[in-house]
């Protein structure tokens, strides 16, 4: 090995110039000055301060175009109700179509009309209560409650409650955070996608079922109450959950009980109802099942609602049932060659056989 200092030097430089080269030839005999040329000359045009502005002298302001600093935080978009809007007729129509809630239905008509009354006699001059439109919707899972929230978001916008009719529906997990300093800004985020439609919260009472030393449950309601004090004049909450744990809710806070004086009640389906409501999914999505299978089918629904706990979920189970039969039907036709649509439409008695009730009682 020559230890020689200038050797070394000179070899290092021959190495040094045949990676140049090397890199020379990758480049097709474009040096790196003329790579850079290219990339900010000809790919990216350069921006004259001194051309004429396209859009005139006093034009720049009126552009709806924001500047960034990148210090501000970053904004939350607005949620939108993206649903065409149903006007009142509609929206009645499809509560009245709805499989039995005969109550449900009275007491929201009962609701309408007063209101509707109310907004009259303050036409007129004539003197109008001050009542809190507010809603306990108690009831097992599956009996309609979010749906006939929607919709009465929807009618309470129609008769000038509302400015937006939208529904945001949320739970305990959206309302209460983990840490100290959290929940009320959590809560009022929600509030605000509330705002001028009605804010929907399904099993309210787990809000409170804490007592821990690290659990804000009790600062979300009372952040939710504030709310809506301050927002009373756009802003419905609906409570939901099972009757005898939303009264323990409600007796948590004085200031709910105040709030939440409206009940509406939503008893469990019949075994009729329940079949009314297999029927209209079959309807809905094309399917036909057979005169036995529809027997098999009534037979296991009365045995369902026959045995049910407190936590029987009604429309929920129906849909449970119907899909679970569209994936025995699918395997039983996968095994075909050919497939017929009135066979693809088609559930049998042999499809309902073949169900587990096990599964449908979780």
């Amino acid at each position: 090995m020559n230890d020689n200092p200038g050797y070394r030097k000179e070899n290092i430089s021959d190495e040094l110039n045949a990676l140049l080269n090397e890199m020379d030839f990758i480049l097709k005999r474009n040096y790196m000055s003329d790579v850079y040329d290219d990339l900010f000359d000809r790919k990216l045009p350069i921006i004259d301060d001194s051309a004429p502005n396209p859009f005139g002298p006093n034009d720049i302001n009126n552009l709806d175009v924001e500047f960034d600093d990148g210090k501000s935080p970053p904004k939350k978009e607005e949620l939108e109700d993206k649903a065409p809007k149903k006007n009142l007729e509609e929206l009645l129509n499809e509560l009245n179509s709805l499989v039995g809630l005969k109550k449900v239905k009275e007491d929201v008509k009962s609701l309408i009309n007063i209101v509707k009354i109310m907004k009259i006699r303050k036409e007129r001059g004539l003197p109008a209560v001050d009542m809190s439109l507010h809603l306990v919707f108690t009831g097992n899972p599956g009996t309609g409650k979010t749906t006939v929230a929607r919709l009465l978001a929807g009618i309470y916008r129609e008769i000038g409650v509302l400015s937006k009719g939208h529904l945001v529906e949320v739970d305990r997990s959206k309302l209460v955070a983990k840490y100290v300093g959290q929940t009320a800004p959590q809560v009022m985020e929600v509030v605000n996608q509330a705002m001028g439609g009605v804010l929907f919260i399904d099993e309210a009472y787990s809000l409170v079922s804490r007592r821990g030393e690290n659990d804000f449950g009790y600062e979300a309601v009372d952040t939710l109450i504030k709310a809506m004090e301050d927002h009373r004049d756009d802003l419905i909450v609906i409570v939901a959950g099972y009757p005898d744990k939303m009264e323990e809710f409600l007796q948590s806070n004085p200031g709910l009980q105040s709030r939440f004086n409206k009940y509406i009640n939503f008893d469990d389906y019949s075994p009729q109802e329940l079949m009314d409501i297999f029927l209209r999914m079959c309807e809905k999505n094309g399917y036909k099942p057979t005169d036995g299978a529809k027997e098999k089918i009534s037979q296991i629904l009365s045995l369902l609602h026959e045995t049910r706990s407190d936590s029987f979920a009604n429309a929920r189970t129906v849909r449970n049932l119907f899909e679970k039969l569209l994936t025995i039907q699918a395997d039983r036709l996968a095994l075909l060659e050919n497939v017929t649509n009135e066979e693809l439409s088609c559930i049998v008695e042999e499809d309902v056989d073949k169900i587990e009730l096990a599964d449908l009682m979780r």
